[in-house]
């Protein structure tokens, strides 16, 4: 019989509204970096002074990503998402196309193979002899 220990759990840190502000005002000033904040006042978890940078900060020192686009531009890439889509759907047609061609085709060649057999079962066998020989 095996017995379970309780796994111990990591004790739950509440930070007040005026610590994380203090916090926060040092990086923004330039006096500390996120992981000399994180060392300094032993603040685990690797994103909860982004999340008060976030919440608290001027967002600045946040990584963002900014999209500039001329007026045009969303209409241009529109228009290309557009003509892919034209291109996809006659690609696909043309597929469907071909292979009902090439169904209809193996269809007249297996229809021509037992004509070509009825036939040549009509024939008499003199003339089958002279047209196995040819």
């Amino acid at each position: 019989m095996s017995t379970k220990r309780p796994k111990k759990m990591a004790p739950n840190y509440r930070y007040s509204e005026s610590f994380k502000l203090e916090i926060v005002s040092e990086i923004e000033k330039g006096k500390l970096t996120v992981n000399e904040a994180s060392k300094l006042y032993e603040i685990n978890g690797s994103n909860t002074i982004y999340k008060w940078l976030r919440k608290y900060g001027k967002n600045h020192l946040i990584n963002k990503v900014v999209r500039i686009e001329m007026k045009d531009e969303r209409n241009i890439l529109k228009a290309r998402s557009e003509r892919i889509r034209e291109l996809e759907e006659a690609l696909a047609t043309t597929i469907l196309q071909f292979i009902c061609a090439k169904c209809c085709f193996e269809e007249a060649e297996s229809y021509m193979a037992e004509e070509e057999k009825t036939l040549f079962s009509r024939l008499l066998p003199e003339q089958q002899k002279v047209q196995r020989s040819s």
